[in-house]
């Protein structure tokens, strides 16, 4: 005769002793949710603004509306479903996502974008005492670099946004208030990396390790503040310092910065210099990035934000 199983056991697979759903499938439920949230806002977003711009869908393929409209959707999906699972599952307010203003959130933006900045300098430094990589002057002209460095900051501090939303924002906290937070950094960091590897001249090998520890580093900044300012102040730096000034493609990728400040030559070796993926690809990079992951964790720069965790009601919420 088949026996009838513990209806505790399943209660308890789902739920945790104060009848909060786990970690685990808040997680699993976040993810689905913000992949339908994404369709969505993209079928709204990129007709919406071909028809705002008066162009082609063709048009905006090819320029860097679609970057906007892509990273747009991004955002918004994680931050509505971000919001909506901490409400609904652990009966937190908006503020617990981590990005509204708390005492010392500018001092944090400020000091991380000077971090973020003087990171990837220390890694343009490594690879030019090699020497792997040297620089010239971008002979574009002047308002042609002055345009690139204004546009192409307004668009990476907006995909940082979205990407810190996303993998800093709700997956990495739930986990965190779970006192799961290694797992959160590494639910997190590797498909961070994953994404990537889509990008043009990706190598496996040091374009995932790097991409993967660039992760590691933007939520050791999040777990040392418990605000996402300081990850966002971080990426977004990293990312025009790293285009706009140096003239390093993004991850591969070149159209966003057209007319930076220098053009960095790559005279190799790739290993060291990430060769056409640019420096995220290089050892240089891995060096600068342990080496600021560690002040992060170290020095006592950062504000700490006065973020809620479960309401005050002090229980810990159970682990997957």
């Amino acid at each position: 005769m088949l026996e009838c199983g513990d209806p505790m056991a399943a209660h308890n697979f789902f739920t945790d002793e104060a009848g909060h759903l786990r970690s685990g499938w808040r997680l699993a439920i976040f993810a689905v949710a913000f992949l339908i949230c994404t369709q969505l806002s993209q079928a709204l977003l990129f007709p919406g603004l071909a028809a705002t711009l008066h162009r082609s869908a063709l048009e905006l393929a090819n320029s860097n509306w679609a970057f906007v409209a892509g990273h747009g959707s991004i955002l918004i999906s994680a931050l509505l479903v971000g919001w909506a699972c901490g409400a609904l599952f652990e009966e937190l307010p908006f503020r617990a996502l981590g990005c509204s203003p708390h005492r010392g959130w500018l001092r944090n933006l400020g000091l991380g974008s000077l971090l973020g900045a003087a990171t990837l300098f220390l890694a343009a430094l490594l690879a030019t005492a090699a020497p792997g990589v040297h620089f010239r002057f971008d002979p574009a002209g002047s308002r042609l670099i002055g345009q690139t460095l204004g546009v192409s900051l307004l668009l990476f501090v907006g995909a940082a946004a979205a990407e810190e939303m996303l993998f800093r924002g709700y997956p990495l906290q739930t986990l965190t208030r779970a006192n799961l937070a290694w797992l959160g950094v590494l639910l997190t960091s590797v498909p961070f990396a994953a994404v990537h590897l889509g990008n043009p001249h990706a190598v496996p090998g040091f374009t995932f390790v790097n991409t993967a520890l660039a992760g590691v580093w933007l939520a050791v900044a999040y777990l040392r503040t418990r605000s996402l300012w300081l990850p966002l102040a971080l990426h977004w730096s990293w990312n025009w310092a790293q285009a706009s000034l140096l003239g390093f493609p993004v991850s591969g990728i070149e159209r966003i910065a057209p007319a930076p400040l220098l053009q960095a030559i790559n005279a190799g070796p790739d290993w060291l210099t990430g060769g056409a993926y640019g420096i995220e690809g290089g050892a240089a990079c891995t060096v600068a990035l342990l080496i600021s992951t560690l002040i992060i964790w170290r020095a006592k720069l950062f504000s700490p934000a006065d973020v809620p965790t479960d309401r005050a009601r002090n229980v810990a919420l159970s682990s997957v």
